[in-house]
């Protein structure tokens, strides 16, 4: 009996993928866990194994089609030698060789018609003429750039005839046209989508970076020594944003339906640069781990994205994110949430800003925080709360030690 190929769960708020790239065709044989698909979502590119061994006798969807979780995709059936079925040989069918276009012969020229006016869409009156559409040697001829040819009213037709697609795009010549990888095309619906369901505000902060600059330069040979890894920035803000979670929960919910869900777990996401952009791993359990078991479980999830090799499991469960744009020399944004959590920290460059030290003024190594938020669930007042916490803990670190 054939065993399904079934697109499974993909992570929290996760519904469909994209069908990216069949890897084994049908009446190829598969062995048990290799890979057959790749299934494209927003957040990871993933090879879908197969779950028994046998031969590829179905592929439901071609590539670039959108599938859901849950859905049947494919079959494979066991055993070495099965019959392709005619539903799947009709799922890949053989791609024909375009025939060679014949060259356009310029029409002659007629008599200019007027514009269609702003209600054409309108049901002509019968004793008026309509323009036909373009042949398609005109359109080609339109498309390659020569000069718009009108063309001879006749008869209206019975049927208004559906509109000609559109032309594709053409690139000048210091222009170059690539098509949207299909996870780029869902990162653009994730963003819109984000940005239509949730209200989403930004609140801003500075901090001052001297303490923290101080500790690591003071043991960070030490660290190193002790751990086998660097001290870094992002374990200090997230040990600062788990503490001030705990004092104000709605920046740590999700919206479910009518109802706020509140975490009482700390599951960060983490962004961290990949071969294909941005991606969003989550460090589990912060509140729990040291500084050096964050930096560790942050530099494991960076190889993995930067080799391909994170699975859905490291991507699903967030509750709450941190970006930072000061690596690559950002100042200021607003970043974006990570649907459907309540709340994303942005880190920018840290730069030396006279500041107002008591009665006098200083170089003090500056950095500019941002707190986006879901104002369905978090005030004002507590996201500011929330960014205070945060910028009191870090311009004083020995509170993280204390959990004060």
């Amino acid at each position: 009996m054939p065993t399904e190929l079934v697109v499974p769960k993909l992570g929290e708020s996760i519904s469909e993928a994209i069908i990216s790239k069949w890897l084994k065709r049908v009446g190829e044989p598969i062995a048990v866990d290799e890979p057959v698909v790749d299934l494209e979502t927003d957040k990871v590119s993933v090879a879908l194994p197969s779950p028994t061994a046998g031969v590829l006798t179905e592929q439901r969807f071609q590539e670039g089609a959108t599938v859901k979780v849950g859905e049947v995709i494919g079959s494979i059936a066991p055993g070495p030698e099965v019959p392709v079925s005619k539903k799947a040989e009709a799922a890949t069918p053989p791609v024909p060789r375009p025939a060679p276009s014949p060259t356009p012969t310029p029409p002659a020229p007629v008599a200019l018609s007027s514009a269609p006016s702003a209600t054409a869409h309108l049901e002509p009156r019968a004793t008026l003429p309509q323009p036909s559409h373009p042949s398609p040697t005109a359109r080609k001829a339109l498309r390659e750039g020569a000069e718009p040819i009108a063309i001879a009213p006749t008869a209206a037709p019975a049927a208004r005839a559906p509109a000609a697609p559109p032309a594709p795009t053409i690139a000048g010549p210091a222009e170059e046209v690539v098509a949207m990888t299909p996870m780029r095309k869902r990162i653009a619906e994730r963003l819109i989508e984000a940005q239509h369901t949730a209200a989403i505000l930004t609140t801003f902060n500075e901090v001052d970076m001297s303490e923290v600059l101080s500790l690591r330069a003071k043991y960070q040979d030490a660290f190193v020594a002790r751990h086998g890894i660097k001290l870094g920035f992002m374990s200090f803000f997230v040990r600062a944003c788990a503490e001030a979670l705990k004092l104000y929960p709605g920046v740590n919910a999700e919206v479910r339906g009518t109802d706020i869900l509140y975490k009482h777990h700390y599951d960060f996401g983490i962004a961290v640069g990949s071969g294909r952009g941005l991606v969003v791993p989550v460090v589990r359990n912060v509140d729990q781990l040291s500084m050096a078991g964050i930096e560790k479980r942050i530099a494991e999830l960076a190889a993995k994205a930067k080799d391909g090799r994170l699975t859905l499991e490291d991507l699903s469960g967030g509750t709450f994110s941190i970006t930072n744009g000061g690596i690559y020399g950002s100042m200021m944004s607003t970043p974006l949430l990570n649907m459907p959590q309540t709340g994303i920290l942005g880190m920018h460059n840290i730069i030396k800003r006279p500041v107002a030290v008591g009665d006098a003024i200083a170089l003090r190594p500056m950095m500019y925080l941002a707190l986006s938020y879901d104002h369905r669930v978090v005030d004002g007042r507590e996201a500011v709360q929330f960014l205070v916490g945060v910028k009191e803990r870090i311009e004083a670190p020995e509170r993280l030690m204390l959990e004060i």
